[in-house]
């Protein structure tokens, strides 16, 4: 049977509609939700669950197939389908977002992705022919074309050269499908530039593709950004054909989407979010973690009539996810699961009655304000809104800035520090005049702990005798990673304590996040509200086991004056691009002067210059613990027994053959340097 799609009725406010497609395995409603099912299998769940929640078609991953079981054996076992017993309709993605944002060791050319597999350390191909062959080994339905995923915030230079190549490898991709029942979507790219994204949409719809996905959003974007993209290219695309929002995203993003046209999603949130003990709920998201549900004998959703909802309390469920328990995720997913799925089910019948933008307006109010634009814009239109009231930190020169409230009736200004929610779902603060979001992925309590307390093992540091342990904290920013190691500090109920050292010239951000709203938003305790708080008001805080003081101004400045000897350096000012200033030779060798004889120093940055700048000025380099879709990140330190991955001649062959290899401050003879650096010989 032949892929084959219908629209249907349409709102009459918004441009949401109505449709559905026919495959092979049946035919699914849209707009539709599709839960991802990365390793043949939606976490936690049977396909029994999944089918009893209304699900009519999932989502597998095709390089995780790939590298295991591997695509013949699954072809051997009946197909995915029969595999995982799974009878509805199955989409597979290409495998390009997790080449380009999670592989190890990948080398991209115009053949494909060269990549190390992370079974078995094995080099793959994976090519657009690759790609489909693979994805018609494994009988979905629904095919994704390969394509080259980068962030939205990346270089302009970067992200045309990868929507070209994307264009080239999807021509590559239809040539190569074999089966006519197997539908092939091509995705769009271009960043969050209109003009590549209408350019990427007018080349792709001239080609017999079967439908179109929008891609490389939810990645540092900020929602607005997002609604503005997917506005503006879902107006290029065909109406005969279906349209899909990849990787997105929230319930208000899918609502808004759906406003836009988009007729097909799917994401990782309802289950990734069951195992964090968040659930979504009819009146905003419920962390289940809180010690205020310990003893509540309310469902955890009243208007939802899932399993979950209809058997267990909030109680009960706090006490799993407390212990660990995996029945706890298991519940949270069947309700998150239905919660999504509900959503698009009632938006179809909404659509049908002409009463979408009415619809949701509803879902939107009576979701907890944290998890919307609560500026009061229509679903489905773009624009400044007519009335706006929010809540804004106002930098000061000082330490104590504070914070305003506005409410007018004509358009206000946009504050230049936002509360913003990442790919996964979790607050996070934006700066709108440097153009970055701070820990943009996984968001910054998550961040914070794996990047930069566990991997540097502070808590087992500062609970062992001695002085004061030392920690520059470059960076400040919202304080995510300073009240990070504040809280290990003050777990530690014995040893040395702790000295955290802030360096930062803008208190905008760290106000706003431990005003009333940001501290709830971002999952702040009293304590930690509390400290952000005084450093704010006196630049200092001061407890039993840690002192946190303030140094304000330009960090390279006020580095060379600082007489504290560190052992931990957590480096994490914004990015090259907006804070070129602090990626430099003489940067890295300010940190290297203050530094204590056994340091060393943490960084999220894995450019080839970064690290580059690092030996420049003495330190010794490795690679750094994952964080998020990044499979490593950058350690440094004085003493080389302090690395658990040093670089190797495979990084000094890499470096030579990079185009953008040394920093903007490199000395001219910084190649023989690095080559004559002790690491090296």
């Amino acid at each position: 049977m032949t892929f084959t799609f219908e629209a249907g009725a349409r709102d009459a406010a918004t441009r949401a509609r109505r449709g559905a497609f026919t495959t092979a395995h049946g035919r699914v409603e849209t707009p539709v939700f599709m839960p991802v099912g990365t390793r043949a299998s939606v976490t936690g769940l049977t396909p029994e669950d999944v089918t009893a929640l209304g699900a009519e078609i999932i989502l597998g991953n095709t390089y995780h197939l790939l590298l295991r079981p591997g695509p013949e054996l699954v072809a051997a076992m009946g197909g995915i389908h029969g595999f995982m017993r799974w009878g509805g309709p199955v989409l597979t993605d290409s495998g390009g977002f997790q080449i380009f944002s999670l592989a190890h060791d990948r080398t991209l050319s115009e053949e494909g992705a060269r990549f190390r597999s992370y079974v078995d350390c094995r080099m793959h191909v994976l090519s657009p022919e690759r790609s489909i062959a693979v994805q018609t080994a494994l009988g979905s339905d629904v095919m994704m074309a390969l394509d080259v995923c980068l962030p939205s915030t990346a270089e302009p230079g970067e992200i045309r050269a990868a929507m070209d190549r994307t264009h080239r490898w999807a021509l590559r991709s239809l040539a190569a499908r074999t089966n006519p029942a197997q539908a092939l979507f091509a995705i769009v790219q271009g960043g969050l530039d209109p003009a590549l994204r209408a350019e990427s949409a007018r080349f792709l719809v001239d080609h017999g593709f079967d439908g179109f996905a929008i891609g490389g959003l939810a990645v540092g974007d900020t929602r607005a950004e997002r609604t503005d993209v997917v506005a503006r290219t879902a107006e290029l695309l065909p109406a005969q054909r279906p349209r899909y929002l990849m990787g997105v995203g929230t319930p208000p993003d899918i609502l808004e989407a759906i406003a836009q046209g988009i007729d097909m999603f799917d994401c990782v949130l309802p289950t990734t979010m069951a195992w964090q003990g968040t659930a979504f709920t009819s009146t905003g998201r419920v962390r289940l973690t809180r010690a205020e549900h310990r003893a509540s004998t309310a469902p955890l959703d009243a208007a939802c009539a899932c399993a979950t909802c209809r058997t267990y309390t909030r109680a009960y469920l706090h006490h799993l996810v407390k212990c660990r328990e995996p029945l706890g995720p298991r519940l949270l997913s069947v309700h998150n699961l239905q919660h999504y799925l509900d959503l698009v089910r009632d938006a179809r019948t909404a659509i049908e009655e002409g009463r979408y933008a009415a619809y949701a307006r509803e879902k939107l109010s009576a979701i907890d304000r944290h998890e919307h634009d609560p500026s009061g814009r229509p679903p489905g239109r773009r624009g400044m809104p007519t009335a706006t009231s929010t809540r804004i930190a106002t930098p000061s020169p000082s330490p104590s800035p504070t914070l305003t409230s506005t409410s007018t009736s004509t358009p206000t200004p946009v504050p230049r520090f936002q509360l913003v929610t990442t790919s996964l779902g979790v607050a996070a603060v934006r700066d709108a005049e440097a153009g970055e979001v701070m820990h943009p992925i996984i968001g910054p309590a998550v961040e914070s702990e794996r990047l930069y307390v566990a991997q540097s093992r502070l808590p087992s540091l500062v609970a062992a005798p001695g002085p004061r342990l030392v920690l520059l904290d470059v960076g400040l920013g919202a304080g995510s990673n300073a009240l990070a190691a504040l809280r290990a500090a003050e777990a530690a109920a014995e040893g040395r304590g702790l000295e955290i050292v802030s360096f930062e010239r803008d208190l905008g951000a760290l106000a706003l996040a431990v005003s009333d709203e940001g501290a709830a938003r971002l999952g702040l305790d009293t304590t930690a509200r509390d400290a952000g708080r005084a450093l704010l008001a006196r630049g200092r805080f001061e407890s039993r086991r840690v002192v946190w003081r303030l140094v304000l101004g330009d960090a390279l400045e006020t580095l060379r004056g600082e007489d504290a000897r560190a052992e931990l350096v957590y480096w994490d000012p914004f990015s090259p691009k907006a804070n070129p200033g602090l990626w430099t030779c003489a940067a890295f060798a300010a940190a290297r002067a203050r530094c204590a004889e056994r340091a060393a120093l943490y960084t999220y940055s894995t450019a080839t210059a970064t690290r580059a700048a690092l030996l420049l000025a003495g330190f010794f380099v490795g690679q750094g613990d994952p964080s998020g879709p990044k499979e490593q990140t950058t350690a440094a330190a004085t003493d080389p027994a302090l690395l658990a991955r040093p670089l190797d001649a495979r990084w000094l062959a890499r470096l030579e053959r990079s185009s953008a290899p040394l920093p903007k401050d490199a000395p001219a003879d910084a190649m023989e340097r690095i080559r004559a650096h002790p690491q090296f010989r």
